[in-house]
């Protein structure tokens, strides 16, 4: 029997561990004897729909090592969303599999993405095509349903934490007759989980993070302005993380931009400025406004240790379950317990993921509504321990890239 081929591509949102997921699935897939190629998806599924591949093994074995502390997504990411009834991009979907021998298709990314590999598995078993499709996790949003949490939120967690504590102690110390008030807007489209995650350096109650806003709250304008006056009688200066999705009473987004992407999300921005427009105007204290953005996805020098592990084991899990026969699933990280910290892998079905949303539980919201708990902080904690640096090279991070040029 012919040997089947292995692609491999990334979708949506990137983080700093996602290439650690394809290390972890092509370093073993290199071993394997059932596997005679392994093709990456050059931008996802847009560059599989124009037959941009490239073949692993032509690759330099280095340069898959390097995979393992890159941050980003080296083989180019995508937003493609396949909409049912796209039978032409279905067809060309199964003709480049047919051409390439793909016999097993692993899709990274997060809800949307795991949309979009239930509908390509749902869609061999219609033709008759015999492919084994398992998603891989991943999203810095840590809102994956169906998994303890995903790989990419404790490195992303780490970084916000740390940036939080830093800018918490530079701001009380110009808070005597400069800045008043620090706002650090995290991403976070509907659940809380990244904002929540700056208070994992908060060294004691005098320090920031003072306010959370997540969008597991109404956002009550009133409320928080008496909030905010009231943490700066007692600080002297108040520091505030903002998730991105904070919402009013009436359901709209703080920092609606007016239109949508290609899943429907609708799109954000600035929630951090609007929230400092309403203090600035309210209570005229100056204020400061930082935007992490793309920093806290791709902070790949800063690395939590135990995130990386995961990442690469997820990967390996992948490879395991597809091997096995098994398709139509995601691999899941289930926690066993939190001291010590451990965690075994598992599977959820494509169609549980698909489309679907992890909040932020209510026991882990604080009681007036502008912060965590200790039972957040025990379940996060874990999420960020240890460090795992890159090499370095010139004192620069030495991070590998791959050729995204179209085919």
């Amino acid at each position: 029997m012919k040997s089947k081929n292995i692609l491999y591509a990334q979708s949506g949102g990137v983080t700093s561990v996602i290439n650690a997921s394809a290390y972890g699935l092509i370093s073993k897939a290199l071993k394997s004897e059932e596997i005679n190629k392994i093709y990456a998806g050059i931008y996802g599924i847009s560059g599989i729909l124009e037959g941009n591949l490239l073949d692993i093994k032509e690759e330099p074995i280095e340069k898959i090592h390097a995979l393992s502390y890159t941050p980003s997504s080296a083989f180019g990411s995508c937003r493609r969303r396949l909409k049912d009834d796209d039978n032409e991009g279905f067809n060309r979907l199964f003709q480049i599999f047919d051409e390439y021998n793909v016999g097993y298709f692993f899709y990274n990314g997060g809800n949307d993405s795991m949309d979009t590999a239930h509908k390509i598995d749902q869609y061999a078993i219609k033709i008759g095509y015999d492919l084994k499709v398992i998603g891989i996790p991943k999203t810095i949003d840590n809102d994956l349903y169906g998994t303890d949490h995903s790989p990419g939120y404790g490195s992303a967690a780490k970084y916000l934490a740390i940036s939080m504590l830093e800018s918490s102690i530079d701001t009380r110390s110009m808070s005597k007759d400069s800045t008043k008030i620090f706002i650090m807007e995290t991403m976070g489209r509907h659940a809380g989980w990244l904002a929540a995650s700056t208070s994992l350096a908060k060294l004691n109650a005098d320090f920031g993070p003072h306010i959370i806003l997540l969008p597991e709250r109404i956002f009550d304008e009133d409320n928080f302005v008496n909030k905010v006056k009231y943490e700066v009688e007692k600080n002297g200066y108040c520091t505030i993380a903002v998730s991105e999705g904070i919402r009013y009473k009436s359901g709209s987004f703080v920092s609606d931009m007016g239109y949508t992407d290609s899943f429907g999300n609708r799109q954000l921005g600035d929630a951090g400025r609007v929230v400092a427009n309403i203090i600035l105007t309210r209570l005229g204290l100056k204020v400061h406004v930082a935007v992490p953005d793309y920093l806290q996805r791709s902070s790949g020098h800063i690395v939590s240790k135990t995130d990386r592990e995961e990442a690469i084991k997820v990967g390996e899990v992948a490879l395991d379950l597809a091997l096995s026969g098994i398709s139509g699933f995601m691999v899941t990280i289930n926690r066993v317990s939190n001291e010590p910290y451990q965690v075994q892998y598992g599977k959820v079905p494509l169609f549980e993921v698909a489309n679907n949303t992890k909040y932020m539980p209510e026991e882990f919201i604080a009681d007036d509504g502008y912060g965590v708990n200790d039972k957040f902080i025990k379940y996060a904690k874990p999420l960020i321990f240890g460090e795992s640096y890159p090499d370095y090279k010139d004192g620069i991070p030495d991070y590998v890239y791959f050729p995204l040029n179209e085919k």
